[in-house]
């Protein structure tokens, strides 16, 4: 009986260790496999994205993008007849939106330009993390919109933290979550990910994001996405006033 317990004591701890071999490492290289695996997503170079965003009481907006891998990320929408541009790059990122006062391009602050930062890399915030200098951390699984889901932890040599969920049947996130300080309170953006499609590249990404801040979703749906298209970085810089 004294050897049955040892065994059975064994193995109960052989499946703690099992658990537990359910890393963050496993769950983000099938999260990349999802979306095309590593050499798919190596080999992007630029993305450039067409979309519409619905604003409440306001009806759709065209918007644009621009990224080049480590470089440099653009945002561009139209409201009302006003552009409203969020740049960044690997060294600073600048911003313009008449509808908040800011009629001309200014730079932003160093907190929020920390978190733009994250946006270079088109394979995602946990593609080649370790190589970018982010920690990830799994902290076990959490009910999102009524389904289980792994719950990752980052943190980026910026400092910058946040949280990704993601599901444990497709590997997609479905969720992230950042808190950005600025003008002495706390910000918090959440960005849900759904109808992921694969890309005539090859790659697939989510075709329609809702972004919650401050209790005000705006949805975004994708209508069209181009792999590699040449892009001329003077499109990031700052215009002289």
């Amino acid at each position: 009986m004294r050897s049955l317990r040892v065994v059975l004591m064994a193995a109960s701890m052989l499946s703690v260790v099992s658990l537990h071999a359910q890393t963050a490492d496993e769950i983000i290289n099938k999260h990349i496999e999802a979306l095309g695996g590593k050499e798919k997503l190596a080999s992007i170079k630029t993305v450039y994205t067409e979309y519409e965003m619905e604003i409440p009481g306001m009806g759709a907006a065209p918007g644009k993008t621009w990224l080049v891998n480590g470089k440099a990320y653009k945002n561009e929408v139209e409201l009302a007849g006003q552009k409203i541009i969020q740049c960044f790059t690997d060294k600073s990122a600048w911003g313009l939106n008449p509808m908040m006062g800011q009629a001309t391009p200014t730079e932003m602050p160093a907190e929020q330009a920390k978190v733009g930062m994250g946006q270079l890399d088109p394979g995602g915030p946990l593609f080649n993390y370790a190589a970018k200098g982010t920690t990830v951390d799994l902290v076990g699984k959490e009910a999102l919109n009524g389904k289980d889901a792994f719950k990752l932890k980052l943190k980026t040599k910026e400092g910058v933290e946040s949280l990704i969920w993601i599901d444990p049947t497709t590997y997609y996130i479905l969720q992230s979550s950042v808190k950005v300080s600025g003008g002495g309170m706390d910000v918090e953006t959440n960005l849900t990910f759904s109808d992921y499609k694969k890309t005539d590249y090859g790659n697939v990404i989510p075709s329609k994001t809702e972004i919650n801040m401050q209790g005000v979703a705006l949805n975004l749906t994708n209508k069209k996405t181009e792999i590699n298209k040449e892009i001329d970085m003077k499109l990031f810089e700052m215009p002289k006033q």
